[in-house]
């Protein structure tokens, strides 16, 4: 699949408004980073890493959306309307949302085939650890998968769905694309946009490949790879203020394509200097997806 070779007469970030905030990376380390997903036993971290933060300016996309493409800068941003009344409602993900986003993936990347494989519900307010499945907006800079993590992952929810001939679907270029909707169900028609930790994306042209450090994710049954980010100055930051839930955001978390396609895009969440102080929290939901090419 050929990659689109337009390219801006200017930067990107250029006249664009933005807002400064807060981003946290980690800080360089010798050793590699290790992070639980769970309370691990006692005497142990959570994390081994240390962080630091940077504040930067993020610019609001919203108005070049459709020159920013997802093999290029490594996100992309649509609009697209849901069915979906509850995100929440466990049925009504699989039966209505998970074939909605499948069909808007092979749209939006010309795709042969899509596989769901997971998705994480992110509110604050009702995330309880241990109790529920609903997590808080993570606010470290990182991206879901490594080049290594990327096959692994593959081959296990592959394996797991008893998908045929995995070796040859895996030899073909595929991605992993995380697909970002608000998914406030409050009132449903007069839901709120975000404004609460937004999701902020990083330009994956502006990453050296030096700035990403594989690190293990530790959960009770398995190790998983994914990279945090140490700072670089050459970042550039976006992000879709207000978004809605018929708005959806692609990120780019790895492709098998080793060249002239963004691989990894960095994400975080960040604190928005201009949203109300007593904006609710965020509502979002993620879909972490894995895109197959034509051969």
């Amino acid at each position: 699949m050929s990659v689109d070779s337009q390219v801006l007469d200017r930067p990107i970030s250029q006249n664009l408004p933005s807002v400064e905030a807060n981003l946290t990376y980690l800080i360089p380390m010798a050793e590699k980073p290790i992070n639980y997903t769970y309370e691990p036993p006692a005497g142990i971290p959570r994390s081994n890493g240390t962080h630091q933060t940077h504040k930067l300016p993020i610019y609001n996309a919203r108005s070049i959306s459709e020159n920013i493409l997802l093999d290029r800068e490594g996100f992309a941003f649509t609009k697209h309307q849901t069915n979906v009344s509850n995100f929440y409602d466990e049925d009504q993900l699989h039966r209505v949302y998970y074939p909605e986003a499948e069909q808007l993936l092979k749209d939006v990347t010309g795709a042969t085939q899509v596989v769901i494989f997971d998705h994480t519900l992110r509110n604050a307010g009702q995330s309880k650890p241990g109790e529920n499945d609903i997590k808080e907006p993570a606010k470290r800079v990182h991206n879901d998968f490594t080049a290594k993590s990327g096959y692994t992952r593959a081959r296990r929810e592959l394996a797991a769905r008893g998908i045929e001939n995995i070796d040859t679907l895996l030899q073909q270029r595929f991605a992993i694309i995380n697909v970002w909707r608000a998914m406030s169900t409050t009132g449903y028609a007069y839901a709120k946009p975000i404004q609460e930790s937004p999701l902020a994306v990083c330009n994956a042209q502006s990453i050296a490949p030096t700035d990403l450090v594989a690190g293990d994710l530790v959960y009770r049954d398995r190790v998983g790879e994914t990279y945090a980010v140490t700072y670089n100055s050459q970042h550039q930051w976006f992000y879709f203020p207000q978004m809605n839930r018929d708005e959806a955001l692609f990120i780019k978390c790895f492709d098998s394509a080793e060249e002239g396609i963004a691989r990894f895009a960095a994400h975080t969440a960040f604190e928005d200097p201009s949203s109300p102080a007593d904006a609710p929290p965020r509502e979002s939901i993620e879909l972490r997806t894995f895109v197959f090419y034509p051969a």
